[in-house]
């Protein structure tokens, strides 16, 4: 992977980490868990594509 593309990961965590904590210090423990779900979504389909390349790359490495 490039290494851009692992720092948006790292990034991606690290806002919603913050955002998080933020908003189970004011009490809005709901809010939190909704951002927590919904970064891991984003984080999810920013690897799709990687991972459909990386099944191909299999495919063809073993001529399936």
């Amino acid at each position: 992977m490039e290494l851009n593309f692992i720092l948006k990961i790292i990034g991606i965590g690290l806002i919603v980490a913050v955002i998080g904590q933020v908003m189970n210090k004011t009490g809005r423990d709901e809010y939190s868990v909704l951002i927590s779900v919904s970064g891991l979504i984003v984080i999810v389909i920013m690897l799709l594509p990687k991972i459909g390349s990386l099944i191909n790359d299999f495919k063809s490495m073993f001529n399936l």
